[in-house]
């Protein structure tokens, strides 16, 4: 059971999508998930997780030589963005912070969603195809969108995750799972 607070009222404290609070510290970087008293699984995502928990890494590259980001913090396309970018489409669904402060818990930035890891990782997924069809779209050339949006007809985004998360061996013990 969740104990009452004010919000705002304990940096410790993390409130979750659902509404449950629990302490910064519970997370760690090892953590794909979190089994919270609500009884769901919420994904935990920090910004020490490399891309490739998601992606590829020849896609990870692509995005990386394709995207070019504002950020001086951040200049190179890396997991903040990638959770930026499902935080912006589900803003009720993530709960971000900051924890740049905190030396205590090994990580600047936490995610938490209310989707468990597995949806999470096809949410990421399905948000990186629409940003690779938007970006062919601006190619002005017909030919190659027609080629992408062909090629995404017959794209599985389950079946690409359940690939990828057998290939990756998501249940082994792995800091960049």
């Amino acid at each position: 059971m969740s104990q009452p607070r004010v919000p705002g009222g304990d940096e410790n404290a993390l409130e979750l999508p659902c509404g449950e609070a629990i302490g910064v510290g519970e997370l760690d970087l090892g953590m794909r998930e979190y089994e919270c008293d609500c009884g769901e699984a919420h994904a935990v995502v920090m910004d020490v997780h490399p891309p490739e928990r998601f992606l590829p890494d020849f896609l990870v590259e692509v995005l990386r030589e394709a995207i070019e980001t504002t950020s001086e913090e951040m200049p190179e396309f890396d997991t903040p963005h990638l959770l930026g970018v499902v935080l912006e489409e589900f803003p009720e669904a993530v709960v971000a912070h900051d924890a740049s402060e905190n030396a205590d818990v090994g990580y600047a930035m936490a995610w938490v969603t209310e989707f468990d890891s597995r949806r999470l990782h096809e949410v990421v997924v399905e948000l990186v195809v629409e940003l690779m069809e938007h970006a062919v779209s601006h190619a002005d050339d017909d030919e190659a969108l027609s080629a992408f949006e062909r090629e995404m007809v017959e794209f599985d985004v389950s079946e690409f995750v359940e690939q990828y998360r057998d290939e990756r061996d998501l249940e082994a013990e792995d800091p960049y799972a």
